[in-house]
């Protein structure tokens, strides 16, 4: 089981909490002309990274239910992972189709990717892991890619009669593959591993400057949470992105939360009596309201901990302002965002 960009929901789909969510227009060759008498014309960078990408086809990308040629470049994507629209519009192209979790229209809302957006928006096509075929088929689309995704192989043997389709990644359970994996399977499926190199390295960059910049988190742990009713609680494990995010920063999560975990599932459900495991150096609830953060605060169970006599539990809005979803989605496009906005809070935490 496993969370999305949104916090996880007591209630499940598919073995997966409902957890909650959102690719520059295809690069244009320019044409540069010139008579005899002028010197050869150099090709613009957008004609050149054209060129390039093109030349880079065919590729092969392996995933989970074997591997997928792409013989030329996608110019029609369909992303029906939950953040994967962010890798693809980061490496300048715009999913002409994309899935709804929670019926957000979250397309254009975060603010890493509006900009990337502008006016234009993904026919939605399904709802978490259930995709309306029909809708697909109908964008024609040259690439499906699914890689923060649940999706089953009769879905991947039905859109494989029609498209190219690059399913999540091989090796790790679902909705368990590293961020950087991820993305380097889109990057080589629209034929931009360099381009895609390039982003990743400058987020490893960030995340490098963070820890540098506090070397004393390297001791400290670390958990992040979320409670949506009474009584009801729940604990990251470190194939969530939000763990993922919180140990890049340079912090140690906590064992003990991954062995309280169902085997396949990256959450741990936490009743009141649990809740010790919290007691941590830092503790990030993500939360959706001050009266979720008051009726966690009034546990009396939960007030016991020193993690909250000790001021160093942290209560971050998953949206207004958007850091929860930020780190939640854990991607090239919103992990900047994210850091830009989590690192003073946790500077604060004495």
């Amino acid at each position: 089981m496993t969370t999305g960009p949104r916090p996880a929901l007591a209630r499940l789909v598919r073995n997966v909490p409902k957890a909650a969510v959102a690719a520059a227009a295809a690069l244009a060759l320019t044409a540069c002309g010139g008579g005899a008498e002028k010197p050869e014309s150099k090709p613009s960078n957008d004609a050149s990274n054209a060129a390039k990408s093109s030349s880079a086809f065919p590729v092969t990308v392996e995933h989970k239910y074997g591997s997928t040629t792409i013989d030329k470049e996608p110019k029609k994507v369909v992303t029906l992972g939950l953040s994967d629209q962010d890798a693809v519009l980061a490496l300048g192209v715009k999913p002409v189709g994309a899935v709804d979790w929670f019926k957000e229209d979250p397309y254009g809302k975060w603010p890493w990717t509006k900009d990337k957006w502008g006016s234009d928006k993904p026919q939605i096509v399904g709802e978490r892991d259930e995709y309306n075929i029909e809708k697909i088929a109908a964008l024609k689309p040259d690439l499906v890619v699914a890689q923060y995704s649940g999706m089953k192989k009769e879905q991947y043997d039905t859109l494989s009669k029609f498209t190219k389709v690059v399913a999540q990644p091989k090796d790790f359970p679902d909705y368990g593959a590293p961020w950087q994996v991820m993305t380097k399977q889109i990057g080589k499926s629209l034929g931009k591993e360099t381009e895609t190199e390039k982003l990743i390295s400058d987020i490893d960059a960030r995340f490098k400057a963070v820890r540098d910049k506090h070397p004393e988190w390297a001791d400290k742990t670390i958990a992040v949470a979320d409670s949506f009713e009474a009584g009801k609680y729940s604990a990251f494990t470190k194939t969530d992105p939000k763990a993922i995010f919180f140990s890049e920063l340079g912090f140690k999560l906590k064992p003990e939360i991954d062995t309280m975990a169902k085997p396949g599932w990256n959450v741990a459900e936490l009743s009141a009596e649990k809740l010790n495991v919290l007691d941590v150096d830092r503790l990030v609830w993500v939360t959706s309201s001050t009266e979720a953060n008051d009726r966690i605060k009034a546990e009396p169970l939960y007030s016991k901990l020193k993690v909250h006599q000790e001021k160093r539990d942290l209560f971050v809005p998953y949206q207004d302002p958007d850091i929860g979803a930020a780190f939640s989605f854990n991607t090239v496009l919103s992990i900047p965002y994210a850091i830009d906005e989590i690192e003073p809070l946790l500077a604060a935490v004495k």
